[in-house]
């Protein structure tokens, strides 16, 4: 075993019921080194990160440390922090109402910092060592995120770790902020930290990072140094497709505009939720999409634009006519539909009936004061049950002990009830049987042949290019390119999400 491994996992596997999280996994570590840990959703990023931690113990598998050919046992996180190995999460778990010097030390044995100014002062100075831009007495929740962060690093950095793991750190911060913390990443790693880094943004990690680790469905895909993998053959890898494999695909073109008013247009528009603002526009009858990897920004955009999370700019024009997007009730007024990412905790309420989930967004339209009559409720509910096919005992039935498809249906008929301009489809097709994913699939090209909008997001290319006619591209939640026409290709989408020619 090479000397200067700080951390090195073999065959690590792990299962939960009906899934195989991870797969004989291999994972190195050395020191000094700065390690990206990549892989779309479900890859068995966060699976592997928690077993190295002690939060999952793994079914198979060793894990040895400092180049010693001795397997180490982790069964919890003190497990974890007692050999050496520390964790910064995306959230910050500090305390915000207390000093930084209290946060540095709290929880740690009392006989090693026995006053108040004693803390303080080692604080200070390992604040002053570390270059982070904070005062070991002044109120954590007085700090910047990204200041934030950098406290929590140099607490487990004081905690003697060797290796740091990084999960998602940079996702609430500004750019001067990011390069603040990579600054920090640099340094500890001319100090000998062995350093994980867990992120969504290709940039970053091209930016910072020495070696790239490929995550795919719980399996290895390959560890590569960073020169030898150049961006557009990171997002194939972590995609599982190969660049040109086109075959099968079928695309659907629509007549140049024509100066035609769009259905929806923006401009600039921005929300609470990080995205760099942005201009969108969609036709009658047009199918587009959003498509980048997890994280780059795609359903943070289109919950923008149906105001699921708050507006700060830009503006709207529904038809031709200004509009205030400001909430969710102002797109539905507005003629906007929007089948959330997560259907289980956005989509569904899993205790009411498949009746009561298809009638609840003509309900709010029209008004808490003005209830569904039931029998109108009943017509409703049967009408959509029988046009989308969805296989429930009755309209009585509880929506949650539904398939996932058929709740993805019934979801899709509380949409087609108000008769919308404009659908937004986020991952209606994930996690649902191959024959529901073709229904759903025609059922767009059907809706957008009788004239409705529709905004389609899928992770699978495939989809994507089957059913859109134009593709609006996002890397770190910002456009970086439009595609249409003969420019629809696995390679071009690949390369434009990758943003570099090789």
């Amino acid at each position: 075993m090479e000397q200067n491994i700080v951390l090195q996992a073999r065959g690590i596997s792990k299962s939960f019921p009906g899934v195989k999280a991870l797969q004989h996994v291999d994972f190195t570590l050395r020191r000094g080194e700065i390690h990206a840990l990549m892989g779309e959703n479900g890859a068995g990023k966060s699976t592997l990160i928690k077993v190295l931690t002690g939060v999952y113990t793994r079914d198979e598998g060793t894990v040895f440390l400092d180049g010693v050919a001795k397997d180490v046992a982790i069964r919890s996180p003190q497990d974890a922090q007692n050999a050496g190995i520390s964790t910064v999460y995306q959230e910050i778990t500090l305390c915000p109402n207390l000093t930084v010097a209290e946060n540095m030390f709290i929880g740690r044995d009392k006989k090693l910092l026995v006053s108040h100014k004693e803390r303080e002062r080692k604080a200070d100075e390992i604040l002053g060592r570390l270059n982070i831009p904070a005062r070991a007495a002044q109120q954590l929740g007085k700090c910047s995120l990204a200041v934030q962060q950098m406290i929590a690093i140099a607490r487990a950095v004081d905690m003697q770790c060797k290796v740091l793991i990084l999960d998602e750190p940079t996702s609430s911060l500004d750019d001067n902020e990011v390069e603040m913390l990579f600054t920090l990443m640099r340094r500890l790693r001319g100090e000998g930290v062995g350093i994980i880094f867990v992120t969504h943004f290709l940039e970053q990690v091209y930016a910072v990072c020495d070696r790239i680790t490929v995550l795919r469905n719980g399996e290895l895909v390959g560890e590569y140094e960073i020169q030898n993998l150049p961006a557009v053959e990171l997002v194939s890898k972590m995609m599982g497709k190969e660049l040109d494999d086109v075959t099968g695909m079928e695309k659907r073109e629509l007549a140049p505009e024509d100066g035609e008013t769009p259905v929806y247009n923006a401009e600039g528009l921005s929300s609470a939720n990080g995205v760099r603002p942005f201009d969108f526009r969609i036709r009658a009858g047009e199918v587009n999409g959003f498509s980048g990897l997890l994280g780059s920004g795609r359903s943070e955009s289109v919950r923008a634009i149906f105001g699921a999370d708050k507006v700060t700019g830009g503006t709207v024009t529904i038809e031709g006519k200004p509009v205030k997007v400001k909430n969710p009730i102002d797109a539905m007024r507005g003629g906007i539909g929007y089948l959330p990412e997560d259907r289980k905790d956005d989509g569904i309420i899993a205790d009411l009936s498949v009746r009561d989930n298809i009638i609840l967004a003509l309900q709010v339209l029209r008004g808490m004061g003005h209830p569904i009559p039931k029998a109108e409720a009943e017509k409703f509910a049967d009408e959509y049950i029988k046009a989308l096919s969805i296989k429930t005992a009755s309209a009585d039935t509880p929506v949650g002990s539904l398939s996932g498809g058929n709740q993805q249906k019934v979801i899709l008929a509380r949409w087609l009830l108000t008769h919308p301009k404009y659908l937004i489809l986020d991952e209606p097709t994930r996690g649902i049987d191959v024959g529901t994913k073709t229904e759903i699939q025609r059922l767009v090209l059907k809706l957008a042949e009788e004239g409705m909008s529709v905004t389609f997001i899928s992770s699978e290319i495939e989809e994507m290019l089957r059913t859109c006619s134009r593709l609006i591209v996002m890397r770190d939640r910002k456009i970086v390119g439009e595609l249409k026409g003969s420019e629809l290709t696995q390679d071009e989408v690949m390369r434009t999400i990758a943003g570099r020619s090789e």
